[in-house]
This record gives C-alpha cells, structure tokens and sequence, in this order.
C-alpha cells in the first residue's frame, strides 16, 4: 500500500479563486502606478512650460533661454531625464495650446462605450498626492511652483506625453486632437498605432458608412453602431493586383489579419471566412463574420470588388436573418451587416434600404491612401514624365564633318 506524498497538496477551488483575487489586485494596482506616474509627469511637463511661457512674456525673455536651462539642468542633476531643449520646448508648446486643461474633459458620449481595464483605469485615476520637486533648489530659478496635483482634472492628464507630442506635430485643430485623445483611451491605441491613424485620417472617416441604423436599431444602440463603422476603409497592407476577384480580396484580408483588425477598429473578433450556413437544401457561405465585443453582435461582412449594385442588400438581409436564428444568443444584440464595395451611388442605396428590416451598413474601401490635394498636383502627370523622358532618350543627329578637315 503506496504512502501518500506529504508534500502533495489539494488545491481547493476556493484557492485557486483567492489567487486569481490576489493576482488581480496586484495587476490593477500596477496599472494604476504607472497611470499616475504618467498622469503625474504630464501635468508637471505642463506646470513647467507654463512657468517658462509666463516668465517669457511678463520678463521679455528670448527663445534663448530654452537652450541655457537645458544645460544648467543637465549640469545640475545629469540623471533628470526629460529635459532636452527639444523637449522643453515642447513643454511650453503644450501650455500654449491648452492654457485652461479643466476645458478639455471627456466628452458624454464616452460613457456609452465601454472602454478597456486599462483606459477604465486611465479614466477614474484619482489626482496624485506626489508633488515634484520645488524648483526653489535650482539655482538658476528661485521659484517655488504650486504643487502638480493642485492643477484641474482634466483629459489631458489621461494621455502620455509622447501621444501628446506627436498631436501636437501632427494636427494644428484642437477639436480633432481631442478627438484622438479620446479614441486613444477607448481603443489603447500605442504611439505607433495613433501615428497611423492619423495618417489615414481617422478621424474622417469615422462613423460616415451609409446605413439604415437610425430607423431599425433603438439609441443609443445605432449611435454606437454607427461610429464603429467608417468609410473609406483603408486596405493600403494588400499586395492585389487589378483586376482581382472577391476570393483573392478575402483571402488577402484573412491573410493580414491583424492588420485588417486593427484597420476596423477595437471589439472585432473573427469568428471565420466562408462561413458555410445551411438553409433547407442549399448550402450559403458568408465571406467574413465577426463577433463585436462593445456591441454584442454578430457582424456579417460581405465583399464586393466592384459598384454596389441592389441585389447586394437583399443577399446580405437573409444572411442576417439566418444568423439571428442559427447563432445568436438570446442576450446578444440584432447581427449587423456591412457591404464593403468599391464604390458606391447613396440615392441607389438609399432606395436598396426599402423594405429591409435588418441593420446594413455600406462602406467602401481603398487600396492604397489617396495623396494630399497639395502633395497631388505638385507632381507630374503620367504624360509630363512621358514626355520629359522622351526628350531625354531622343537620339541626336549625327553632325557633318567639313570637308577638308583641320588644317
């Protein structure tokens, strides 16, 4: 008869609960560390930017003070990261941009849109107690500044500094950088993925699918549901050479997923491509269903290389239909249908809507980014190179030896 290891424990179910607990708890409050370092030393890079910008103006100073204090700083406390002449002169930068942060908060609309733990967390993060450093012991600058955290609640404080800077080299209007400020929070988009979606100009196509949301789903679910969708997506990440069937597309789009992903934004979850559904005798195949996190419901995706033509919604009501009926969970909300296409006629569409009792969305997409108007008509035209080249390589006459030759 085998003796039982004494070692050997039983982990109960209500450990194995505990330790989750535990483990929670000690991520969040992580998370909320580094969120108020961030919070933190953003409103610190604003504190300072104001005190300079203020002293600029009431003492006359020049810009050439920005270079001086970076390397008194340097000299001074040569471990203070931060304090480049660059980057303080973004500091000032971004005090001069948003001199009253307390008029910069969410927007209410945010509060319909379940966010990520981590913007959650961004978002309820109390004000801080930790005040930096006085200034009073610098000695080029005996002043003392007001503590950080007396400074207003405010969205700004929710961004990190580097997302800060590059919306501030990118985008000149305010009301579009808070745009991204808040699809920043909502998405947790990194520094790189912010950078692409202002590329794409984003912020331009975001919620413009022609849809019939409005009349079919209750608010503020079609609200929701139409600023999920945009027009034009942007597929600039396929190698498709014209012409291309829907096939070649579909499986272009699966093959580069992540990026596709990302292109329809944050709560897409694929759930397949062909997805086979069989009606009676016939087997049907939908090109790509996806399953909304944030809305809670199956989203049909149907492919088109071409125009929109009317047929197209009739086919993609039944599919949603079917899905309703097939997969849908009784909690789940209405499946929404989306038509991506190439081009689009709305009065056409807007006549295809009648009669369907389905949410649809049309969207089109795009290949590659269109250029800049400015960037466009600065170069030439596939003609003006034709012919410069034409000048280039046309041959020479041959010139004619006189007679005689030098003498």
């Amino acid at each position: 008869m085998s003796k039982k290891n004494p070692h050997t424990t039983v982990v109960r179910p209500d450990f194995v609960a505990l330790l989750a607990d535990v483990k929670g708890r000690s991520q969040a409050a992580q998370t909320r560390a580094v969120l108020a370092v961030n919070a933190e030393l953003v409103r610190l890079y604003w504190d300072i930017g104001q005190l300079i910008a203020e002293r600029q103006q009431r003492q006359g100073w020049g810009s050439s003070v920005i270079p001086k204090l970076a390397a008194e700083l340097k000299n001074d406390l040569p471990d203070l990261k931060g304090f480049s002449e660059r980057n303080i002169g973004r500091m000032i930068a971004f005090y001069r941009e948003y001199s009253d942060p307390s008029a910069i908060l969410p927007a209410p609309l945010a509060k319909l849109q379940p966010t990520p733990i981590l913007p959650v967390a961004l978002a309820k993060l109390q004000s801080p107690s930790i005040s930096p450093q006085p200034v009073a012991k610098l000695p080029t600058f005996p002043i003392v500044l007001p503590p950080v955290a007396q400074l207003p609640d405010s969205l700004l404080w929710t961004i990190p500094w580097f997302h800060h800077v590059i919306l501030l080299e990118k985008l000149k209007d305010i009301p579009t950088r808070i745009w991204y400020m808040h699809q920043t929070l909502a998405n947790g988009w990194s520094a790189n993925i912010l950078t692409m979606q202002i590329d794409t100009q984003a912020h331009a196509r975001q919620g413009k699918a022609v849809s019939n949301f409005a009349a079919l789903l209750p608010a503020p679910q079609s609200d929701l549901v139409q600023q999920t969708l945009k027009d034009p997506y942007i597929f600039d990440f396929l190698t498709l050479t014209e012409p291309f069937h829907e096939r070649e597309l579909e499986t272009q789009l699966v093959h580069h997923l992540e990026k596709f992903l990302l292109e329809l934004g944050q709560g897409f979850a694929f759930v397949g491509r062909q997805y086979r559904l069989a009606v009676g005798d016939e087997d049907f195949s939908i090109d790509l269903l996806f399953y909304h996190l944030r809305l809670r419901a199956f989203i049909v995706i149907d492919l088109k290389t071409g125009k929109f033509k009317p047929e197209y919604a009739g086919k993609l009501n039944f599919y949603c239909n079917v899905v309703n009926d097939r997969l849908k969970h009784p909690t789940d909300q209405p499946t929404i249908g989306l038509i991506l296409c190439r081009s689009q006629d709305k009065v056409l569409v807007e006549y295809s809507f009648a009669g369907i009792d389905k949410p649809i969305g049309i969207s089109t997409y795009e290949l590659t980014r269109a250029l800049p108007k400015a960037m466009s008509s600065a170069l030439p035209t596939v003609e003006e190179i034709e012919a410069e080249l034409g000048e280039v390589v046309k041959p020479k006459k041959p010139t004619r030896k006189k007679k005689g030759g030098n003498k």
